[in-house]
């Protein structure tokens, strides 16, 4: 007899990835200014630090929400008893006409089909419960978020199965590649029950275009038993053209108001990327499908979000002024840091791809391989986190297709961290180049890695080529 139950032991998890390993290595040896200041720069943490001033500001100005306080009197008791699971119709009121005002109020959204959950890591399980039996599939198009692996699979037994897309085109969605993966899920027997996406794009931080938009509606309306989950918890992010554009508008320009596809497109937000606030763990699922709205609420009883919390932000949310100039003001750091990154990486000799949106860049370092494998990717990926003392995450970790793409993250630490971060970069390069023409430190030969990283290369490279 087992001792503990299957799901306990298995490892199925993702946590032995890459991406995650890497903040292991950084929680090792984090960089501090003062203390540690040769140790790891944390560059592969998505998390938005810029903007956290005006978020402060605005609590010093409003001292009775902080102090959960309504017309001077507290509401601490009412807010720490039993709260019903549907949320508090005040939060989620703000909650949509924020997510209205983030796209250009072209379109809005209606309060009583939107499912409070602890994130949206609980929000794209629970859907993922809703949509899909086990052993039932999803096609992602790659390079795509290392967390989907957990978030999607772990628990649910839901399956990805991936749509390959590639740098000659800048890595969009083609319909070759659509049909390829739903082709290739037949043969391995699964039932294809939908697609997600991300718009904008982790780790690409690029935004869709209306035709790829399309093509996915299309495609789910052709199946006619399938669905199109997008992942929108980026769409405050967008600093630059081409803007963002939701799937709920090109749903409205269709103007199939009558066509049941609405029922099978599904919204995915959250708070932590736009108002760089993770920890208060505050995601939703939007959806026009009753029996999904009504079956998340119930699931959400598992991840609820706190009153208290609720309370605070429906408060923020709904000061208007605030919010617009809030979003205004993050997007202009956003694309001032993101230049940073870039110039910085191009005085090094490194290129990105063009991107608009995020906290990250999609960073070429295919010249900086050996050769062009996987395995090569991830000795480069060592040296990197070792020897350069920077956490950033290799695209093996993300599913892409072609080794030597990297993610950098640059909204979670400050100005003069990320101009350290640049330099280690550039030197680094001009070793490597310095070295490379004088011995033959990356000549074919393979240089010894260390257990773990040579077990993460190999198992990335192979569950790719399983997949395929």
């Amino acid at each position: 007899m087992r001792l503990l139950s299957t799901k306990a032991t298995c490892n199925s998890h993702g946590q032995d990835s890459s991406y995650f390993l890497g903040w292991q290595e950084y929680e090792k040896n984090p960089y501090d200014e003062v203390h540690n200041p040769k140790g790891i720069i944390q560059m592969g943490l998505a998390e938005n630090q810029l903007s956290f001033d005006l978020l402060e500001s605005w609590l010093e100005k409003n001292p009775d929400v902080a102090g959960f306080k309504r017309d001077g009197k507290s509401i601490f008791r009412e807010l720490g008893l039993f709260q019903d699971y549907h949320g508090l119709p005040s939060f989620k009121k703000a909650l949509v006409d924020f997510m209205a005002e983030i796209r250009g109020n072209k379109v809005t959204f209606d309060p009583n089909h939107i499912v409070l959950t602890a994130g949206a890591t609980s929000a794209n399980e629970t859907l993922m419960f809703c949509l899909a039996e086990q052993g039932e599939a999803f096609l992602l198009p790659t390079p795509y978020y290392p967390g989907f692996d957990r978030d999607l699979k772990w628990r649910t037994g839901a399956e990805i199965v991936p749509i390959q897309c590639r740098s000659s085109n800048n890595f969009q969605i083609t319909e070759p590649a659509l049909r390829e993966a739903y082709e290739e899920a037949r043969k391995r027997n699964l039932r294809v029950k939908g697609v997600l996406v991300t718009n904008p794009s982790n780790p690409l931080g690029t935004t869709m275009s209306r035709s790829e938009l399309n093509l996915l509606v299309d495609f789910i309306k052709e199946k006619n038993n399938m669905h199109l989950i997008s992942d929108e918890i980026y769409s405050g992010t967008v600093f630059s053209s081409p803007g963002f554009v939701s799937v709920m508008e090109i749903l409205k320009e269709r103007n199939d108001v009558a066509d049941e596809v609405w029922d099978r497109v599904h919204v995915v937000y959250s708070l932590s990327k736009d108002l760089g606030l993770p920890g208060f763990r505050v995601g939703a699922i939007y959806s026009e499908n009753d029996t999904v709205v009504a079956a998340a609420t119930k699931m959400s009883s598992f991840g609820l979000v706190s009153s208290q919390t609720q309370y605070l932000l429906s408060a923020m949310l709904g000061d208007k002024k605030f919010r617009r100039n809030y979003t205004a003001e993050n997007q202009r750091r956003l694309k001032r840091r993101h230049r940073m990154l870039v110039s910085g990486l191009q005085k090094a000799g490194i290129s990105c791809l063009e991107s608009n949106a995020g906290l990250f860049c999609w960073v070429d370092m295919r010249h900086l391989l050996h050769s062009n494998t996987f395995e090569a990717e991830m000795e480069l990926w060592k040296k990197i986190v070792y020897k350069v003392g920077l956490n950033i995450s290799p695209g093996s970790s993300c599913h892409c297709t072609e080794p030597g793409w990297f993610r950098v993250c640059f909204a979670n630490m400050s100005e003069d961290t990320l101009g350290l971060a640049m330099k280690r970069f550039k030197a680094f390069v001009a070793e490597s180049t310095c070295t490379q023409r004088t011995s033959p430190l990356f000549s074919n030969k393979r240089k010894s890695l260390t257990k773990w990283v040579f077990r993460l290369s190999s198992r990335d490279h192979h569950r790719e080529q399983e997949e395929r």
